[in-house]
């Protein structure tokens, strides 16, 4: 294999991260969008999407006074993506130089650009000589400074008016990696002697739940093939332990996951009880995620490809004793895990996702037995998405009670003292949880 096998040119890079940032700007989410990447390219294409959109909203604005009418898409995606790269020194990945001449490179070998290659280099090249100027024409622009779409800033600013800023900074912010120990394998302090063991730094711990200092590729995590851990945020892993606590451990309990792809929450069901879990998915080819989660930790659940909106379809008339909703929803509680959300996102998206939590959670009340519990979630720190939803259901179901629950966790929201007596104090992404209990009647 040559060099240039091995490394690809930062000029083929940028050209690949122009059609990735493209797809979503149309609506196709970044993973769906990644996978379309060759895979030569596909780690070096991520790092500039990621960091292209942290900071999309600055270079959209200073793109603005750069060129009084929008240029042509292909254009205006591969100089946004640069000035993305170059505005702020203190996020450099590339020198100017390097990636000035490498954007124009790409420009010239790209049939949509080529013809506008001399505009694209004077653009760029005019924005190094003014950079302090253009920097400071943008700063009082709320999409520049704060890197979010102008509706997303509006919504969050109105709904946590305490926190907005908070959750506009942490969300371009690079999350921290953190771990489910599988404890029918390990226990969580054995498993950090491990890490520690094997030169990864441990940043937390708490239980089965740990912290590193620093990411890693998952085949350096001890035992990671053979099914000791899981990668999953510190917010996701509140799901299974909210849904079964206070239940035995042995307790054979019926369980039901409704919306359960790639499986993480299913399998730390299966970890933590010996439940008889069914995994419902829409998707087919997301169904198959679940079984290779559930097989590389040597775990076992009934596995359905189905819509959970329509029991009629899957379900064969016996409750559950617990069912788990993780909803789905406009992900915005995970804009810092996945920061093409913010600009995939439409504002109308929001109270469209909100309308299909609805038709779930009225779906499923009716599979689950009186005395039984349903654990509705989402990763959105939207309320028509968590609060405005929990009051509609309660509205609509007078056999539901509303249990002490976490409700809207934010982003690091350990940081803003939620009076959740056993909320970790970590740094995690935002989540939405209401536990609902079935009255007898």
């Amino acid at each position: 294999m040559t060099e240039n096998e091995r490394t690809p040119p930062l000029w083929r890079q940028l050209q690949a991260t122009v059609e990735v940032l493209k797809e979503v700007a149309a609506g196709v989410s970044g993973s769906v969008a990644m996978e379309r990447v060759p895979t030569q390219l596909r780690g070096g294409v991520q790092a500039l999407s990621f960091h292209a959109w942290r900071n999309m909203g600055r270079a959209k604005a200073i793109r603005a006074l750069l060129a009084k009418r929008p240029p042509p898409a292909d254009v205006d995606a591969l100089l946004c993506l640069v000035l993305a790269l170059l505005w702020d020194p203190s996020q450099v990945l590339y020198d100017d130089f390097t990636l000035v001449n490498q954007a124009v490179e790409s420009a010239k070998k790209t049939p949509n650009t080529s013809a506008q290659a001399s505009f694209i280099n004077a653009c760029l090249r005019r924005f190094l000589r003014e950079r302090d100027a253009l920097i400071a024409a943008t700063e009082d622009r709320p999409e520049a400074r704060w890197n979010h779409p102008a509706w997303w800033i509006k919504r969050v600013k109105q709904e946590h008016p305490q926190h907005w800023q908070a959750i506009l900074q942490n969300a371009n912010r690079h999350p921290p990696m953190t771990l489910r120990v599988n404890v029918r394998k390990i226990q969580g302090a054995d498993y950090a002697q491990k890490l520690k063991d094997a030169g990864v730094e441990v940043a937390r711990t708490s239980g089965s739940l740990i912290e590193l200092s620093h990411p890693v590729p998952v085949t350096e995590l001890p035992g990671f093939a053979d099914g000791w851990v899981s990668v999953q945020d510190g917010a996701a892993q509140w799901a299974a332990k909210l849904l079964l606590a206070g239940v035995p451990a042995n307790a054979q309990a019926k369980v039901l996951d409704a919306c359960a792809a790639p499986g993480g929450k299913t399998a730390h069901l299966l970890e933590i009880s010996d439940a008889e879990v069914l995994a419902l998915e829409i998707d087919s080819q997301r169904t198959e995620r679940i079984y290779q989660t559930l097989n590389r930790l040597g775990l076992s659940a009934t596995v359905k490809t189905a819509d959970a909106a329509h029991p009629e379809t899957w379900w064969n008339g016996s409750l559950f004793d617990y069912v788990l909703l993780d909803a789905p929803c406009t992900a915005s509680g995970i804009a810092r895990r996945h920061p093409d959300i913010r600009w995939l996102r439409r504002e109308s998206d929001v109270l469209q996702l909100a309308a299909e939590q609805r038709k779930l959670l009225a779906a499923l009340w009716p599979t689950l037995k009186p005395g039984g519990k349903l654990l509705y979630c989402t990763c959105s720190i939207f309320r028509a998405e968590g609060s405005e939803q929990v009051k509609s259901f309660l509205d609509s179901n007078r056999d539901a009670v509303l249990l002490p629950s976490p409700g809207h966790l934010l982003p690091q929201s350990g940081l803003y003292g939620q009076d959740v007596a056993d909320n970790w104090q970590g740094d995690h992404d935002g989540f939405f949880y209401a536990l609902f209990e079935k009255k007898h009647f």
